[in-house]
């Protein structure tokens, strides 16, 4: 509460929307003593030093999003890395977070989980990023457009798996909040009827069966989903191995093996596993 009351009685404000914020404000019976200016993606870049000049300056700046956390895709990380830098105090009053309230919602795992944001536009570049975290056993929250939802459950399915379970939420906290729970092959059939409002997906994380271990040919292809997905081959053997609680030289072995085993030609020379 303390730090509320003195966020009042700042002298410059930013906010995504000023209107918005406005009727925040006048909705509170909160009294606004400073500037108010705009700050969002198309101008953050070029209006953050002129922030930064004012924090040292001895101004307080209040950074207000329209709807959920600053800096979780929301500006002000360019904002907050700017002042760090400057020896600037930083400080945060917690407010609502579509990542954590769709988690609480989602009722899958919370134990683990990891936040990926928005996938890529282009279709092809969507199915790279998915596979690159096929085999994640954490539970994954995405953001996404309602007008991409379809298409992005759809690829879901066809990489994680139809079965996979998964929770789309749509307008947290607001009125017309609405959590869909299914398998991904579900959930993508009913957002091709066409969806509204602010996307969260929550998505249960691979499947990790104790004391089971992956063949070779196994192991092989996990490392190439991830050169697929653009990671060198050494980052990927040792991710894999890292993820089938494996020694990296056993990967790599698997991966020099299959290489070898594809060579045809004649008078070729074969990478030698480790011993």
């Amino acid at each position: 509460m303390e730090r509320l009351e003195r966020s009042y009685s700042c002298l410059l404000y930013t906010s995504e929307d000023t209107r918005r914020l406005r009727r925040l404000t006048q909705a509170l019976g909160v009294h606004t003593t400073g500037r108010v200016v705009s700050y969002f993606e198309g101008n953050e870049s070029a209006r953050t030093p002129e922030l930064v000049e004012a924090l040292v300056g001895g101004a307080r700046v209040l950074l207000v999003t329209d709807a959920g956390m600053p800096s979780v895709s929301d500006p002000g990380y360019r904002l907050v890395a700017a002042a760090v830098e400057r020896d600037i105090k930083v400080t945060a009053v917690p407010g609502p977070s579509a990542v954590l309230t769709a988690l609480a919602l989602s009722a899958l795992p919370v134990d683990r989980f990891c936040f990926e944001g928005f996938l890529p536009r282009k279709a092809g570049e969507r199915l790279g990023k998915l596979r690159e975290v096929a085999e994640e056993r954490r539970t994954m929250v995405f953001f996404e457009a309602p007008h991409r939802l379809d298409d992005t459950l759809a690829a879901m399915a066809e990489v994680f798996g139809a079965d996979r379970r998964a929770a789309v939420c749509r307008e947290l906290t607001k009125t017309y909040e609405e959590v869909r729970r299914g398998p991904l092959g579900e959930l993508a059939v009913w957002a091709a009827e066409g969806v509204r409002g602010e996307i969260t997906v929550v998505v249960e994380g691979a499947a990790d069966t104790p004391g089971e271990k992956p063949d070779a040919a196994e192991l092989v292809r996990r490392v190439q989903v991830r050169e697929e997905a653009g990671e060198r081959r050494k980052e990927a053997i040792a991710a894999v191995a890292t993820e089938a609680h494996l020694p990296k030289r056993e990967v790599f072995d698997a991966v020099v093996a299959a290489k070898n085993a594809a060579r045809t030609g004649p008078g070729e020379g074969k990478e030698q596993p480790g011993k």
